[in-house]
């Protein structure tokens, strides 16, 4: 690990962020451009001081994880994130396997959707980032571990999942996980964290294993999506995606129709807030 020069570039890197890059406020008694280190901090879900002892330099080796929350909350490239994980002494990680660095531009777009119930997830449906308002409508999905992390996997292993959706429109959604993931695994081949994730479920979900032998294909339109929201009840939601292919990653946006029933009810997440009454 080459503690002054990961301290630089953490620096540089800093300074070059605007607030308005990452949906910050820039206010008036901002004196110097670039971002403060505890806004930095925030970002990157780290403690102050944690932060300002890697820049200073005299912080600990960054493990991969805390390398990855740098790399998303100072929006580092590919190329960029691969040169911090160089100077913290990690190996690169592989870009093929690997789908959890959101690129610059998509993370740019989000934090400009805080108003709004969005959120990027990758190819095998780990969810990397919410909103607040997603957060208030979906729970925290970015915080499960392991094979968890999937919706796909979440789905076919533990009924609490399914509580979000109508149970009238859970066979429909079970078709639409299997189709989204046939796609993904002709795509990625039989030696892929895909595959992985394929033969798990088919070893622990009778119904997914019936439903992968069908060969499910995704149609062409994104039809509204219902969901049962503890407190506000059942929304009727448009799902709009936006496509990164490099990263095999989506972005969600949710809304609802203008005067509609559902879109005053979207308004009052911010009132509502997060929920944490749900283990999935």
């Amino acid at each position: 690990m080459d503690r002054a020069e990961l301290a630089a570039f953490l620096r540089t890197r800093r300074e070059a962020l605007q607030p308005e890059d990452v949906g910050l406020p820039r206010g008036r008694r901002r004196r110097t451009g670039g971002l403060r280190r505890e806004e930095v901090a925030a970002l990157c879900d780290l403690s102050v001081d944690y932060y300002s002892r890697l820049e200073q330099p005299r912080g600990p080796n960054p493990s991969e994880q805390m390398l990855a929350a740098l790399a998303r909350g100072l929006r580092l490239s590919l190329e960029e994130r691969d040169h911090l994980f160089r100077l913290a002494g990690h190996a690169v990680p592989r870009r093929v396997l690997r789908g959890d660095h959101i690129n610059p531009g998509m993370m740019r777009i989000l934090d400009r959707l805080e108003d709004t119930p969005a959120q990027v997830v990758n190819h095998l449906g780990e969810t990397l980032k919410q909103t607040s308002m997603a957060v208030a409508l979906l729970g925290d999905e970015s915080a499960f571990t392991g094979r968890a992390r999937s919706l796909h996997y979440r789905w076919f292993t533990d009924p609490a999942s399914r509580l979000l959706r109508p149970e009238s429109d859970h066979a429909a959604q079970s078709r639409l996980l299997v189709a989204d993931l046939h796609g993904t695994y002709a795509r990625d081949g039989h030696d892929s964290r895909t595959a992985d994730l394929v033969d798990a479920l088919q070893a622990a979900s009778p119904e997914f294993a019936a439903l992968w032998r069908e060969h499910p294909v995704l149609g062409p339109s994104c039809a509204p999506k219902r969901l049962q929201h503890p407190q506000l009840g059942t929304l009727e939601l448009h799902c709009q995606t936006l496509v990164d292919p490099d990263q095999s990653q989506r972005l969600l946006v949710f809304t609802a129709a203008p005067g509609s029933e559902s879109h005053a009810r979207l308004q009052l997440l911010s009132v509502v807030g997060s929920w944490h009454d749900r283990s999935y």
